[in-house]
């Protein structure tokens, strides 16, 4: 008898999870929601590069309203993130995730029928906007509904996400502008958010729990409006500078900017010292692992959104690739990137912050190896580039897809929030300052009509590469700064 009532207590575990497993669980219909509506966020930053011949050619736009097409959606996101996570503090993660997903998808409508170059500039900053309210309540969510010791996974699967958008961004593009659906033409890029973003809205409201408000009730309006207008001074010109010679304008902005942070500090260190709610508590930054790593940050979405920015124009403009070729060449480094990433989600929980700094290592090395390969002699061309395209992503799966975590994971769940709006801003700050510093370099050494378009190329592309590997060089340095285990 008693052996009986061992047995069938041996299957009664076996047949149904325990408490702690279940505690333990990764809830991954949630979380395939939200990083596919960060995939989109992230797509849409790359996906217009490859359309930009077409809308050029059917609204009549110039170069300045093409340019604005690409930075008025990046500008919304980064002014917006920030005050979208107290937003969110305050009415709820999943409240304003659902209407983040519902403006984004509406304003992806307003862009495919824009009629003209302004109304689609228009769209895209409130398409903007609507990235800015969904992308920090991805990384909220995962703080607070996944395990503290399950989080490597997730973010190994964020790492691949925002990477393959990065990278897919341009192939899908090529794919549905050649497609020409519909007659569609470029406007399609925009027309398959459609879709993805009403079924997104749909099985959020079933799946997506609503994980509590924080305890804010009342938004900071002067850190607020200070803050977006610091944002606001120091992307614009870093977005706008190059292609205006870097007037005058450029430089006060700047100055501004750095007047602004400062009075920002004292509104919100004021509110702090008062008991109130800040929107943004600079007591996260007394956390070094935090301070560091938006530095990391900056470092690291510098050199993805520069690189691939240049290496997209050096395909085209300078190797007359198609768009949709210039996307296939990226395919073999987006299959290393996607493997190493996995790769890190497995080795972080053993080895810590080794292997981020091997990641580091090779992602800097191989940059200044592709420097140093095209200033040696050789020509230029597709598979020349791609070896060197799969070492840095085998760096960059395992830096940058473990980077998050590692930042994230001593930060109090009530904090996640405004943490995750912090980071996703140092994310596109960091974008717009990347293409800023190396897109300089590139095109000052792009001249196709003095040693013709090949050779140009190569020169411009090598100078981009030694440029991008600063940025490496940096991020190295913080990695090894880094506390060398996850927190418990």
């Amino acid at each position: 008898m008693k052996r009986s009532l061992i047995v069938a207590s041996s299957q009664q575990s076996v047949g149904r999870p325990t408490a702690a497993a279940k505690a333990d669980a990764i809830p991954w219909v949630a979380m395939s929601i939200v990083l596919t509506a960060l995939f989109m966020a992230v797509l849409d930053s790359f996906i217009v590069v490859v359309a930009d011949p077409s809308i050029v050619a059917n609204l009549h736009a110039s170069n300045s309203d093409v340019q604005w097409v690409l930075a008025g959606y990046q500008l919304s996101y980064a002014v917006f993130i920030i005050t979208a996570t107290r937003l969110a503090d305050m009415h709820g993660r999943k409240r304003t995730f659902l209407f983040g997903v519902a403006l984004f998808t509406l304003a992806s409508v307003a862009c495919a029928l824009s009629p003209n170059a302004g109304s689609l500039i228009a769209a895209r900053v409130i398409q903007g906007l609507g990235a800015a309210l969904m992308v920090p309540q991805v990384f909220a969510f995962i703080t607070v509904l996944v395990p503290a010791a399950r989080r490597h996974s997730v973010y190994g699967v964020v790492g691949i996400v925002m990477g393959m958008a990065t990278i897919g961004g341009q192939v899908i593009g090529g794919l549905v502008i050649g497609a020409d659906l519909f007659d569609s033409g470029w406007r399609m890029v925009f027309w398959v958010n459609v879709p993805i973003g009403v079924v997104l809205l749909l099985l959020a409201v079933r799946c997506v729990p609503d994980t509590g408000r924080a305890a804010t009730r009342k938004l900071d309006m002067p850190g607020v409006l200070v803050l977006s207008a610091a944002l606001f001074l120091l992307v614009l010109p870093l977005i706008q500078g190059r292609e205006e010679g870097w007037p005058w304008w450029t430089w006060a902005c700047f100055v501004g900017s750095a007047v602004a942070f400062g009075w920002f500090a004292a509104i919100e260190w004021g509110l702090e010292q008062r008991g109130e709610s800040p929107l943004v508590p600079l007591t996260l930054f007394k956390q070094r692992s935090f301070s560091l790593g938006i530095i990391l940050v900056l470092a690291l979405y510098a050199l993805i959104y520069s690189y691939f920015l240049v290496l997209s124009v050096t395909m085209q403009q300078g190797l007359h690739v198609s768009p949709l070729g210039a996307g296939l060449v990226q395919v073999p480094g987006a299959t290393a990137f996607f493997v190493f990433s996995m790769l890190a989600s497995r080795l972080i929980p053993k080895y810590g912050r080794r292997v981020l700094e091997a990641g580091a290592i090779v992602l800097a090395i191989s940059y200044l190896a592709t420097g140093v390969l095209l200033v040696s002699g050789p020509r230029i061309t597709p598979l020349l580039v791609i070896p060197t395209l799969v070492l840095q992503s085998a760096g960059g799966g395992l830096v940058i897809t473990p980077a998050l975590n590692t930042v994230l994971s001593r930060v109090r769940p009530e904090s996640a929030g405004v943490a995750s709006g912090v980071l996703s801003t140092a994310q596109q700050v960091g974008g717009a300052l990347g293409v800023a510093a190396v897109g300089a370099v590139f095109f000052s050494l792009f001249h196709p009509a003095e040693i013709g378009r090949v050779a140009a190329a190569g020169r411009a592309f090598a100078g981009a590469s030694f440029g991008v590997s600063v940025f490496a060089v940096i991020a190295g340095v913080v990695v090894f700064l880094l506390p060398k285990q996850p927190a418990s």
